[in-house]
């Protein structure tokens, strides 16, 4: 899989749809051997050894420049293998280090390092100091791994943007976890930067959508294997002399899981089909980007509950693998921004555009604009 030198959001270097299928049943088999549910008990143990399986293979840096130390492909394939990531509860920064942090270093013209890439959504402030700058702020949620050592931060600066790149000492750290028990620190920063490398205008902005749409494509993962386990279980599980699946209620219940599947899944296939069609820039994709990580926000609350009625208590014991799914489903619902503030971004942009401009905006279709 190769790459030319041009932004991730207008490569050309798609993949067909068996190349995809392919590469999404290897990453699968993948995982399926190293996130088994005795190792996913331990978040920080199973994302090295993750990672080292998915780096063996090539797949940790998808959607950057081979040139720069990526493994090439474009965006799809990126995605399409996130998905696979939330569908096995894989931990660690692997969107980070695709989608994310290693988009900023590629911005910036820098080399991939050999480890994970980290970073998170950040308030910062910089300020000149004599030749340099000193960064004050917060980095909030910052997914952390045994070897991520590189963590990419965007910043602005009078009209500037730049990529500033964290060392390993002088800085607050505040280790936390989230509801999955995977390591999310909150890094404090006051510190002086001899060196910032600048970034294109609007990077940051590009970020946060490109963080929104991470999660919004691990949930839509999580929820396949939510729905698979819940309909499996409700085949199996006898109740009365019959399974779970033949009372109506319980049919009725598990239709609404699958068509909340089903609806994620649509809406990250869209917000993909956006950004390699129009680019991050474009508002369009601001406004599908908006509506996946809202769809999928939504699915995370109804999708587990549903899963959770019809498991009964059995699914939040540690025997079973079902909470390592819904548990993070329920923290990547309010990672890069929670369902309100992305539905705020829907409803500014729909006020922006007004009563003429608001059919091509929704749209998306170049000849109204």
């Amino acid at each position: 899989m190769t790459v030319d030198n041009r932004p991730a959001e207008t490569d050309t270097d798609e993949l067909t749809l068996d190349d995809l299928d392919a590469l999404t049943t290897l990453v699968g088999d993948v995982l399926a051997e190293v996130c088994t549910p005795d190792r996913l008990a331990d978040p920080a143990g199973a994302a090295e050894t993750a990672w080292r399986a998915l780096d063996e293979v090539g797949v940790t840096r998808l959607g950057l420049c081979e040139t720069g130390g990526g493994h090439g492909a474009d965006l799809s394939a990126a995605t399409a293998v996130l998905r696979v990531v939330g569908e096995h509860a894989a931990p660690g920064p692997l969107a980070e280090t695709s989608l994310l942090g290693g988009r900023l270093l590629e911005a910036a013209g820098l080399a991939q390092p050999s480890g994970p890439v980290t970073t998170g959504p950040a308030t910062l402030v910089t300020t000149r100091e004599g030749t340099g700058r000193r960064v004050r702020g917060t980095v909030r949620r910052v997914p952390a791994a045994p070897g991520a050592t590189t963590v990419a931060i965007a910043v602005g600066d009078d009209g500037e943007e730049l990529l500033v790149l964290l060392p390993d000492t002088g800085l607050e750290i505040s280790h936390g976890h989230n509801l999955a028990r995977e390591p999310r620190d909150t890094i404090t920063i006051d510190i002086a930067l001899d060196t910032a490398h600048p970034l294109p205008v609007g990077t940051a902005r590009e970020l946060r959508l490109r963080g929104g749409l991470s999660r919004a494509a691990l949930s839509a993962g999580a929820l396949i294997r939510v729905r698979d386990r819940t309909l499996a279980y409700a085949g199996e599980r006898v109740q009365f002399g019959h399974p779970l699946s033949a009372f109506q209620a319980v049919q009725h219940q598990l239709a609404r899981l699958v068509a909340e599947t089903a609806a994620a899944n649509a809406a990250v296939d869209q917000a993909v089909r956006a950004a390699l069609r129009c680019g991050f820039a474009d508002p369009h994709t601001e406004l599908v980007v908006a509506a996946a990580k809202v769809r999928t926000a939504q699915a995370a609350t109804l999708g587990p509950a549903v899963a959770h009625q019809i498991h009964a208590a059995l699914g939040m014991t540690e025997e079973h693998p079902l909470h390592h799914s819904t548990t993070r489903l329920w923290s990547w619902r309010s990672e890069w921004g929670n369902e309100a503030s992305w539905s705020e971004t829907i409803a500014d942009r729909a006020i922006a555009a007004g009563s003429t401009g608001l059919w091509p905006f929704l749209t998306g279709i170049p000849g109204l604009r």
